[in-house]
């Protein structure tokens, strides 16, 4: 749970940027990749991401959600996850304090402290990332560093990459 709406700031900057390159990396074609038959798509775990942030809005941050439906393209769907993720960080900004982040809101039919619920928001951008990842690199792509290097960037740098 965050205790500040700095500490959020911080890391939300971070996931949000992490997640960015996450999506930068994808291409029009491999949005189509299903994780197993009958599953989301690579394009519906990405689109995803930009479209759960809303779900924030009805916790009294005013902000624009994503808009309904998924973006054909690679580039809209991380253009507008970083329209969005610029809009929670800003709403949060200007509509909490760090005492706010205490308050409880319903959620699901269990009670949430309003920091407690944008760790929940950090977190599941890192769940979705992760399964991206998998897929992006079964579609060929190459996986951008998130918290570490990936295997190209090992390579690049002239090192042994594990195995």
């Amino acid at each position: 749970m965050f205790a500040s709406i700095e500490d959020f700031e911080k890391e939300w900057k971070a996931e949000a940027e992490l997640t960015a390159s996450v999506l930068d990396a994808l291409t029009d074609e491999s949005l189509a990749r299903p994780a197993a038959a009958n599953r989301r798509t690579l394009g519906a775990i990405a689109w995803h991401l930009a479209e759960s942030i809303g779900y924030m809005a009805s916790m009294g941050l005013d902000f624009t959600t994503a808009d309904a439906g998924q973006s054909g393209s690679a580039a809209g769907i991380a253009s507008e996850y970083r329209r969005v993720s610029r809009g929670i960080a800003d709403a949060v900004r200007s509509a909490w304090s760090d005492e706010a982040l205490l308050q409880k809101q319903e959620i699901g039919g269990e009670l949430w402290a309003n920091g407690a619920s944008l760790r929940f928001t950090v977190m599941h951008q890192a769940h979705h990332r992760g399964q991206m990842t998998v897929l992006m690199r079964q579609a060929g792509l190459r996986v951008p560093d998130v918290y570490g290097p990936s295997y190209e960037t090992w390579v690049e740098k002239g090192m042994a990459p594990l195995p």
